[in-house]
């Protein structure tokens, strides 16, 4: 094998491992002066509650990652189960604003979109992004929160498909 076969042997070899951690799904969302945009995302982590931060990776090549390097904020929207549509509309190559038409939003005191209905939503200022392969990794400093309904399930990813957890 080439060098080059080696390393996307190993590529493909890695995504197939990684779709065996199961992970909450969430739509990552933006507004400010450079517009209105938003991603689905299952990268997204706790860092330390002092103060509340959270991580959120973001494809560096992505049509939105400069929309988010200028705006400066985002919120990060935890889905529940029913919302399944929302996550594909986030994560395909619908434009971003039909995405916006699958969901319920309100304005974060950020300015970002919040989805109404999530599980939790996370409104944050970007506080700084560290490059990482492909990625930006965002260290995000969380200015409110927001819950919703108890009786609902959450959509969690693994396996490449989508499922309920209650």
């Amino acid at each position: 094998m080439t060098p080059q076969e080696d390393a996307e042997t190993a590529r493909l070899a890695f995504r197939d491992a990684m779709s065996r951690l199961a992970a909450a799904v969430h739509v990552v969302t933006t507004d400010g002066p450079a517009g209105r945009a938003g991603f689905t995302a299952s990268a997204v982590t706790s860092v330390t509650d002092t103060p509340p931060t959270l991580l959120v990776c973001l494809n560096r090549a992505s049509s939105v990652a400069g929309l988010f390097e200028k705006n400066n904020v985002l919120c990060v929207s935890t889905l529940t189960a029913s919302q399944e549509n929302i996550s594909r509309a986030f994560g395909g190559s619908t434009p971003q604003e039909e995405r916006f038409a699958t969901g319920e939003w309100m304005v974060g005191d950020t300015g970002a979109p919040v989805l109404k209905n999530a599980l939790v939503s996370f409104d944050c200022r970007i506080e700084s992004a560290v490059a990482s392969g492909t990625h930006h990794v965002l260290f995000c400093q969380v200015l409110g929160m927001h819950t919703g309904s108890d009786d609902e399930d959450a959509l969690v990813y693994f396996r490449r498909r989508y499922h309920s957890l209650g």
